[in-house]
């Protein structure tokens, strides 16, 4: 015999439910080049730079990069810059006119 549970009282909030993740590879890919190109310039704005003083000394500059990637990706989760879109769009085909200059990429 299993349990049930009571029912929601009214008014009462219902569970929420997280949308499936995207499954498409193409675009899992985008999002991973989105991750890198942001935890690089991340990087090059001086974000897990060592500090002068009182800074963690050679452990800090080895992992400072593990702490950009990180950061990196949970802006990519929370939609990033728009470059996941646009390099999905690039890679499948569907946006081949605004990258490569023309229709056939020839112009």
């Amino acid at each position: 015999m299993t349990p049930t549970l009571p029912p929601l009282a009214a008014g009462a909030p219902r569970p929420v439910r997280s949308a499936p993740p995207d499954t498409n590879p193409l675009r899992e890919k985008a999002a991973q080049l989105e991750t890198a190109f942001l935890a690089e310039m991340l990087g090059f704005a001086g974000l897990g730079a060592a500090r002068d003083s009182f800074g963690g000394g050679i452990g800090e500059e080895q992992f400072s990069s593990f702490l950009r990637q990180e950061q990196a990706e949970a802006m990519v989760k929370a939609g990033g810059i728009g470059l996941t879109e646009v390099l999905f769009r690039a890679m499948s085909g569907g946006d081949s006119g605004n990258l490569a200059g023309g229709k056939d990429g020839k112009e």
